[in-house]
């Protein structure tokens, strides 16, 4: 990657690991440092980083020194600063970016024409006042939980480059983690922000089913596709969702009715709510680090109760069937036309799941209604839920199987296993970072749940875990 020559490069010799994404917002609006330096900083963070880290697939730097620049420009004449004027920030490869040809983590795609305009939660960033970096690696067509893409390279983890980020928004987790931006935007349909917030040690949301568009996102499974961040912090995550949020009536799939922010909640500590452990499916494929996460958050949030939650095998089995029968419809004619350049690591999966009897996925839908009506009744005895988010920390890349409490796993498939039960319900999700022990100093996420539209119960919670100190990011080591 070059750097373009015209950036001012000042303060490009700033620490971009000793940044966050609230300090970036506050010396901007201050005036401490430019829109421009800050961007050259992570710029070139990105350039000496991403060798090995492999999250770009497209970076946009022009743009962003432009994006940046008009930041300053405003700063200079004294207009009030947005809330997230000058933080840089990357997109997963399914985004529209008005230019750039949207690849899906696919070759298929390469030969499509440029997307016309951003994508709605682009242009929500961008009025908040983000800077746009570049595209992010990712499984192809978001078919995977580890980002090992065969054609645009695995996504490596910062924490040990041997090991995968996590799917599938692998480049989106292992882009924050490496601090070549404070925030990140993924997808998830069965776990693929909260996978690689887990594994990468970095705080993301998986918000309610329908909060947020997806207008101008490639998609997957329309009726389980979730958008959401990925952040360094707490408070970026909060920044991040505030200003994703929008009421728009040209997507069918929006359902939010009104913006939640979730700023003016995180002091309010954690007094009325309902917090429990979910013990049963969730301790029982999970390792022992992922189990001492769950008790070391409960331990500081002072929880001992365990709750049991209904159907999480059935659903993990309804979630697949939907995933692949939608999947296997909506790319029919590439598997007819283009087999050859499909993902092999994937392509197998999109066959069986055109081939599916109909019947299956009616049924599948069909519980799914009857699901949620008892994860909503499981929510009126309880606020906010514990789990793991993933059974084991970061495998070493090229791993096919997991050994989970003695049982052998295939390990793509498998670290989604805490995830989709969740996901079909169409919970939000915040997953904050932890460290166990016995890792070799890799994380392990703890998901914190709550009952449909109730995102502000998941940051009270995770503020608290934050402010503990058991949960936040840690320095890579490059």
């Amino acid at each position: 990657m070059n750097l373009p020559k015209f950036i001012a490069l000042s303060r490009i010799d700033m620490d971009t690991q000793q940044l966050s994404t609230h300090a970036v917002a506050q010396g901007i609006a201050s005036g401490h440092f430019t829109a421009s330096e800050v961007l050259a900083a992570y710029m070139r963070r990105i350039e000496i980083t991403d060798a090995q880290v492999n999250a770009f697939t497209t970076p946009c730097f022009e743009r962003a020194v432009q994006e940046a620049k008009v930041i300053d420009q405003r700063r200079a004449r004294g207009d009030t600063l947005p809330s997230l004027a000058g933080v840089p920030y990357a997109v997963k490869n399914l985004y529209d970016i008005q230019g750039v040809v949207t690849l899906a983590g696919s070759r298929v795609n390469q030969t499509n024409p440029p997307a016309q305009v951003d994508a709605f939660l682009v242009q929500q960033m961008q009025a908040a006042g983000a800077v746009l970096v570049g595209a992010l690696n990712m499984d192809e067509f978001a078919y995977g939980f580890t980002t090992e893409n065969t054609y645009y390279g695995a996504s490596h983890n910062p924490h040990d480059l041997t090991r995968i980020a996590g799917g599938s928004s692998g480049g989106s987790g292992a882009a924050v983690a490496a601090r070549q931006v404070p925030l990140s935007l993924g997808s998830d349909t069965n776990g693929s922000i909260r996978v690689p917030s887990s594994l990468c040690g970095v705080w993301g949301l998986k918000p309610t089913f329908g909060r947020l568009s997806r207008r101008g996102t490639y998609p997957f499974v329309h009726s389980i596709d979730h958008l959401g961040p990925l952040a360094d912090s707490l408070e970026g995550l909060g920044l991040a969702y505030d200003a994703l949020q929008g009421v728009d009536a040209h997507d069918p799939g929006c359902h939010a009715k009104h913006v939640q922010s979730v700023g003016s909640v995180l002091s309010q500590g954690i007094q009325g709510l309902r917090i429990g452990v979910l013990d049963g499916y969730f301790h029982d494929h999970a390792t022992a680090s992922a189990r001492q996460v769950v008790q070391d958050a409960a331990h500081a949030l002072g929880v001992t109760s365990a709750v049991t939650w209904p159907d999480a095998a059935l659903a993990r089995a309804a979630a697949f069937i939907i995933t692949a029968s939608e999947g296997g419809q909506l790319h029919l004619d590439h598997l007819r036309t283009q087999v050859e350049a499909m993902e092999p690591l994937s392509v197998d999966r999109f066959i069986a799941g055109a081939l599916q009897p109909a019947a299956w996925y009616v049924q599948a839908q069909r519980f799914r209604r009857v699901y949620r009506e008892k994860v909503n009744a499981l929510f009126e005895k309880w606020d906010v839920l514990l789990a793991p988010a993933t059974p084991v920390c970061a495998p070493r890349i090229g791993t096919e199987w997991l050994d989970l409490n003695g049982q052998q796993l295939p390990s793509r498939a498998a670290m989604g296993l805490l995830t989709q039960p969740i996901s079909f319900a169409g919970c939000p999700v915040v997953v904050a970072p932890m460290w166990p022990d016995g890792t070799g100093g890799l994380p392990v996420g703890v998901q914190v749940i709550a009952a449909p539209w109730r995102e502000e119960a998941t940051f009270r919670v995770a503020q608290v875990l934050s402010q503990s100190g058991v949960a936040g990011l840690k320095k890579v080591s490059f």
